[in-house]
């Protein structure tokens, strides 16, 4: 199976998608009652994502442009995939890395997302039957070659111990954090919302905390973050906002509160679910020499506004990464490519 072929299984695995199969449905309702996090309405985000960016012809053709090792690979790796659950089909990116690569993909999926991923592997073999012994779903990684592990800051610590014999990516815990100027539109604020509230804050992309600078005016920011109030018709989205809220005012913790997250002044990058952090910033300078200070916590920047020394990601684009932007800012492309 030359690459070629290994392309063309992807594009048209895209393609199929797209189409919204019918047993699609089915695996998604059986997702959702298994995960209620996996709502319906974010496992067709989470494709959409992954047909947009991940599957789409042209984008798949220029992102391997920069890796001429691809199209001679010829000695497959067992690399075993660790995948993370905290949103659907989170480890799909890795899935396509060591596919594409003419590796083979040992993956051990999480508890809280076993359907998804074999459902797409199964419509690939169908597409591309050489697949099938390229890809093995696994309860326990025994026979390997590589490790690319997601996991908690806890379990990384494991996981860094147990592959440490062996080549290996190991992701922790990381969020994305916004920069904010005052000057945004209310449009630029909604979009920001979704960054913040998409897969209800779950995914490594979520803003969690934002900059403002000081005397900022937050009365528009909380106008658009009320908006998506229809979240705290989520269940497990409101216990957490109720608790977190009883929480603060027990303890007189100072807060903004809309219908959808608690807002807070906190140094931490990470906030819990139904929260979001803020931190005043007096100058670009100061604010670099910060961001810096959590380069190992920070997934990516979002800001609308320019700033130097800083790669940024525009509101409402954390979830729609590119190809080439690698989580952790670690390309598994390459990584792969040396085994």
């Amino acid at each position: 199976m030359n690459l070629e072929n290994r392309l063309q299984a992807f594009i048209s695995l895209g393609n199929l998608l797209k189409s919204n199969p019918e047993e699609l449905e089915k695996w998604m309702i059986k997702a959702s009652l298994h995960n209620p996090w996996f709502t319906i309405e974010n496992q067709k985000i989470a494709i959409t994502t992954i047909t947009d960016y991940f599957l789409d012809e042209e984008k798949l053709r220029k992102w391997i442009l920069d890796y001429p090792f691809l199209s001679q690979a010829d000695n497959p790796k067992r690399v075993g995939l660790i995948l993370a659950g905290n949103i659907p089909l989170v480890g799909f990116h890795d899935f396509l890395c060591v596919l594409i690569s003419r590796n083979i993909a040992c993956i051990k999926c999480s508890d809280k997302d076993p359907f998804l991923l074999p459902f797409m592997a199964k419509l690939l073999i169908g597409l591309e039957p050489e697949f099938k012994s390229f890809i093995h779903f696994i309860e326990r990684l025994e026979a390997y070659d590589a490790v690319i592990a997601t996991g908690s800051n806890n379990s990384s610590r494991y996981f860094e111990h147990y592959f440490a014999s062996k080549p290996h990516i190991i992701r922790k815990n990381r969020q994305a954090v916004a920069i904010l100027t005052g000057n945004e539109s209310s449009q630029d604020l909604i979009n920001l919302g979704g960054d913040i509230f998409t897969y209800f804050g779950l995914g490594c992309r979520n803003v969690a905390k934002i900059y403002v600078p000081e005397n900022y005016d937050f009365t528009p920011l909380l106008d658009a973050l009320h908006s998506f109030n229809e979240i705290i018709k989520h269940n497990s989205y409101k216990n957490n906002f109720d608790y977190q809220s009883a929480i603060w005012l027990l303890n007189k913790v100072p807060h903004f509160m809309t219908g959808s997250v608690l807002v807070t002044e906190e140094k931490s990058i990470s906030s819990k679910i139904a929260t979001l952090h803020y931190e005043y910033y007096q100058g670009y300078a100061e604010l670099k020499d910060e961001l810096m200070n959590y380069f190992d916590q920070i997934q990516c920047i979002v800001s609308n506004n320019p700033i130097e020394g800083l790669s940024l990601v525009p509101f409402g684009q954390a979830q729609t990464p590119s190809l080439a932007e690698y989580a952790d800012g670690i390309d598994t492309l390459s990584f792969l490519g040396e085994l």
